[in-house]
């Protein structure tokens, strides 16, 4: 558990937006109790400096948002493109899969999988078909503003998800992105 001196816990509640009373009350302790240890006048017990903590980290959790946690540039094929190209970035960019994007709109997502499937039934000769022949379905899409828990529960049944706003995509959240928050 991170320590944190009486300065930095009165930054971090009011970086969060949080008054000493809110904050006191997801703790569980008094508003008096948290200003006096924002003050330095009081040196709380383990038990609920770690409530106070904790207060904080769940407050910080549910304020992420899928623009916190995508990654951009959003590397993607389009559906006109050759599997070649695909298999290409994915083994430059050490990814497992792509989104197809047509136009600024998702319209598939083209994995290795696919590609390794698609070679067991035709052989080699399928990297000069268009990326169209072999992507499947379209990762699903969330608003930038989506929060971290509709995200991760989504993503327990789907690989990525794309962050689109104002009809663009914008970003992509896989399970890897939402693992740093952790950090």
């Amino acid at each position: 558990m991170e320590l944190l001196s009486p300065g930095e816990l009165r930054q971090r509640r009011e970086r969060l937006g949080l008054t000493q009373a809110e904050l006191a009350e997801r703790a569980g302790v008094s508003q008096p109790l948290i200003a006096r240890v924002e003050s330095g006048s009081l040196d709380p017990s383990m038990s609920t400096y770690t409530r106070v903590l904790e207060a904080l980290h769940e407050t910080e959790r549910v304020q992420v948002e899928a623009r916190d946690l995508m990654h951009t540039p959003v590397l993607s094929v389009s559906p006109r493109d050759s599997v070649r190209k695909a298999v290409e970035l994915m083994r430059d960019r050490g990814f497992s899969q792509l989104p197809v994007i047509d136009e600024d709109v998702p319209v598939g997502s083209i994995s290795e999988s696919d590609v390794v499937h698609e070679m067991s039934v035709e052989g080699r000769a399928i990297t000069e078909r268009s990326v169209r022949d072999l992507m499947d379905e379209g990762f699903p899409t969330i608003s930038p503003s989506t929060g971290i828990d509709t995200v991760s529960r989504i993503l327990e049944h789907e690989s990525a998800l794309m962050v689109v706003e104002r009809g663009a995509v914008v970003g992509v959240v896989t399970n890897a992105d939402v693992m740093r928050v952790l950090e």
